[in-house]
């Protein structure tokens, strides 16, 4: 059994524009929190590293409006517990812990909104769960299945989490978004880890993408791949101006999902990595016409 840790609540007290309801599941002995709000069709929203719902705090209100919001955090991250040892952690494990959220919700028609981690957990979720799926968002995030070197940037990221004790998370927060980010909203995103030892799941992420041929995982993303070439349902793509990393894959979804070419290419300015943190509410404002350019049948 992994060595399970809690973030201590009074962590997550009063922080700037985060007042949801907390609500828990549990997946394998392990307590897994996600915000829940609205009423509708659900619109799940799935987050990356080093961050955590929190990251949606500004899109959660108007798109509660016409749906129902779900933002879980993923084990190792947020108010989700976290396993103390990096090897307790792996794309697989992570994904697992999504399908059980969506068959603990019996979600359905939903509509998915992925960025970074939550793309590469996403998406495959969805390429497995097709049925229970109408609609995908896809936001500054890639697909690797180990057929491409990856870029300068991410190795640099790669050798940069896997050589420093602890990942500045502040830091690295302000460093992926183009506006002046003030210490309150800092302290929110570095509030699920008092110490380092939390910090396991935040730092082995770049290790498990499979960006190598023989990498576990590949096969999760080559399937993901296989299904989205013959996805006939709604998708949008939106990717930022500002994004070193990830910038130019928003050219790879457009080519690989046929019903991107149906939705305008909409470009979020003035927006870094964390387009939802920079850009939050025109975020919202966008997938909400999407919804209504594409009422479910």
């Amino acid at each position: 059994m992994p060595e399970i840790l809690r973030t201590p609540e009074e962590r997550f007290e009063n922080l700037q524009g985060y007042d949801f309801s907390p609500h828990y599941l549990d997946f394998n002995g392990a307590r897994m929190h996600y915000v829940d709000e609205g009423a509708g069709d659900p619109i799940l929203c799935l987050h990356g590293e080093p961050d955590w719902s929190y990251l949606y705090r500004k899109m959660i209100p108007p798109l509660s409006a016409v749906g129902r919001v779900l933002a879980p955090d993923l084990i190792g991250f947020g108010k989700s517990d976290k396993y103390a040892q990096t090897s307790d952690y792996s794309l697989q494990m992570h994904l697992d812990s999504l399908i059980n959220f969506v068959e603990h919700l019996d979600l359905r028609d939903i509509t998915i909104v992925v960025q970074d981690w939550g793309g590469l957990l996403g998406l495959p979720l969805a390429a497995q769960m097709p049925e229970r799926f109408a609609r995908l968002v896809i936001m500054n995030t890639f697909l690797p299945a180990g057929d491409g070197a990856p870029g300068l940037a991410f190795r640099s990221w790669k050798t940069f989490a896997r050589l420093v004790p602890t990942l500045p998370v502040p830091l690295i927060m302000q460093l992926g978004t183009v506006r002046k980010l003030s210490m309150s909203v800092l302290r929110a995103y570095k509030a699920p880890y008092p110490s380092r030892k939390y910090l396991a799941g935040a730092k082995i992420f770049p290790e498990l993408v499979p960006v190598f041929p023989d990498a576990p995982g590949v096969d999760i993303m080559k399937n993901a791949r296989s299904v989205l070439r013959k996805w006939d349902k709604p998708a949008i793509v939106m990717f930022s101006d500002s994004d070193p990393i990830l910038g130019g894959a928003h050219k790879f979804f457009r080519r690989l999902i046929p019903t991107t070419a149906e939705q305008p290419k909409i470009t979020i300015r003035k927006a870094g990595h964390f387009l939802q943190e920079d850009q939050g509410e025109e975020i919202a404002s966008h997938i909400i016409e999407f919804l209504e350019r594409t009422p479910l049948k």
